[in-house]
């Protein structure tokens, strides 16, 4: 039978029912079929003989089969999102490929990509000395100036905030985005929450000026709201590169939005702190960020504990 054929049998059906306000029917095998779609698929040129509908199939509209239940599988644990979706989606195929007959491959496993993102890959970009790092950053820093991806936050914003540091530096912090000071000043972390990463940065013996700072967003989301995942993906290009450019050899991941910007995961900030993840060449760091320290000072001390794991790593202050 050609596909064309069936294609017009079923969307002929389909408005019927409709018609007499059917939305929708579920069946699990030919016989459970409403006899109106056997007997025109059964009309059909060059189809196998299609078994009779159950004589219990009757309807109150017109000879329509009545609708059979709905059978959902038991569950042995609860699905997420992606589980779900692929389970419905396996089963929407599996229904209508029965009906003719046909048979489709199973869909592709869903594949997670791995906490540390680019763990394992090396920095895309070759070692570059200090002029050519300048000379990259002043080109990138004029792409996201330009950039108009995010239209909402382009109307928006006042300014981009690309970054601020030296250009070989051993360690970088990664915020979220640029909040109303930031967005006036043209530089990251200058409001509250910049006050007290510049005092736990000097808690560590180092200078502000000694460590790179940038975040996830170059633009000021509007009402400081959190970054919806399409703008952090719209940034992430800058970002890799300017971390590929920088080459650092500690990464801080201050927040939800920097960690799902680099190590690609979803994962709580308590479940991911503690340890060290990867980024390219760079070990990775996650903490919480300083404007969640403003409103729970308990947090302080976990931060503080991450911090000093970074500072066994680092040479001794001289």
């Amino acid at each position: 039978m050609e596909n064309t054929q069936l294609r017009d049998v079923c969307r002929q059906v389909l408005e019927n029912y409709q018609r007499c306000g059917l939305r929708r029917f579920a069946a699990q095998s030919v016989e459970e079929l409403p006899p109106a779609v056997l007997e025109q698929l059964a009309a059909l040129p060059g189809r196998q003989q299609v078994p009779a509908a159950p004589a219990a199939a009757t309807s109150q509209h017109a000879g329509l089969a009545a609708r059979p239940q709905t059978v959902h599988p038991a569950a042995s644990r609860p699905q997420s999102r992606s589980d779900s979706t692929a389970a419905d989606t396996s089963a929407a195929d599996t229904s209508a490929t029965s009906n003719v007959g046909a048979t489709v491959p199973p869909p592709p496993a869903t594949v997670a990509l791995p906490p540390e993102g680019l763990g394992n890959q090396p920095w895309s970009l070759p070692l570059l000395d200090v002029t050519q790092r300048q000379q990259r950053f002043q080109s990138l820093a004029k792409e996201v100036c330009d950039c108009r991806k995010c239209g909402e936050i382009v109307a928006y914003r006042q300014q981009t905030v690309f970054g601020d540091g030296p250009l070989q530096p051993t360690i970088c912090f990664l915020g979220e985005a640029p909040g109303a000071d930031e967005d006036r000043q043209g530089k990251p972390f200058v409001g509250a929450a910049g006050q007290l990463l510049t005092k736990i940065i000097a808690a560590m013996k180092l200078r502000r000026e000694e460590v790179y700072i940038l975040n996830a967003l170059k633009c000021r989301p509007p009402q400081n709201r959190t970054p919806m995942p399409e703008e952090i993906d719209n940034c992430r290009g800058f970002v890799e590169t300017q971390l590929d450019t920088l080459q650092p050899q500690y990464i801080v991941c201050l927040g939800a939005v920097a960690v799902r910007s680099i190590l690609h995961t979803h994962q709580p900030i308590g479940r991911l702190r503690g340890r060290f993840h990867h980024y390219r060449g760079a070990r990775v760091l996650v903490t919480y960020h300083p404007s969640y320290l403003l409103r729970n000072q308990s947090a302080k001390k976990l931060v503080w504990a991450d911090m000093q794991m970074l500072m066994k790593e680092l040479p001794p202050s001289e």
